[in-house]
């Protein structure tokens, strides 16, 4: 069976509303192969198809490529038409806001991925870098949480609060010696649980 060519008159409407049980008619014939028949279902509904198209896609070379689309798959399908479920330029209309559907989709879809292409990419160090730090600072907090509290308290005010180990003192109302002796022992225990080389 050959397909049909041409393309969709834009601004084309039939000049009288064609009677919905002809054009039924006339796509059965089209469904046996008759294209004489689809010439006259093209003549009535490429202006109603490329309409619906422009009004969903809103670009008058993507509804003419749709209506086109639309307009072969009746050809193709028009066996499938029921009479019993609708009328014909219904159904024809409905193939046609289908493939319009579509289009936007696809246009979308496009879009999205190049918006993701432009996206700057991770490189894979700095992931391996980040990752890398983050399971190193889990393995810090673990093992302050096996210090004496003042050890953890000392050595948190003091390394991670850059405060001196005098104002470490003051601020626990510790003796300075008392201080240095626990941070010494804690970063001891610190470096054991860590497993660093001395």
């Amino acid at each position: 069976m050959n397909e049909p060519h041409g393309s969709p008159r834009r601004g084309s409407a039939p000049t009288a509303a064609p009677d919905p049980a002809d054009l039924g008619d006339l796509i059965g014939r089209v469904a046996r192969g008759d294209q004489d028949a689809f010439e006259l279902v093209y003549e009535q509904l490429s202006g109603p198809v490329y309409g619906m198209a422009l009004r969903t896609l809103r670009d008058p070379a993507q509804a003419e490529e749709v209506a086109q689309e639309a307009l072969v798959e009746l050809w193709r399908k028009a066996s499938r038409f029921e009479p019993g479920r609708g009328s014909a330029s219904a159904w024809a209309l409905t193939l046609a806001h289908r493939r319009a559907i579509d289009r936007v989709r696809s246009s979308q879809a496009d879009k999205d991925r190049e918006e993701r292409a432009n996206l700057p990419e991770r490189d894979f160090d700095q992931v391996a870098e980040q990752a890398q730090i983050r399971l190193e600072q889990q393995q810090v907090r673990r093992c302050l949480e096996r210090l004496t509290e003042l050890q953890r308290e000392s050595i948190t005010l003091a390394y991670y609060q850059g405060y001196s180990y005098s104002q470490v003192a003051r601020l626990l109302d510790v003796g300075l010696s008392t201080i240095k002796t626990r941070m010494r022992d804690g970063l001891i225990r610190l470096r054991d649980c860590l497993g660093v080389d001395r």
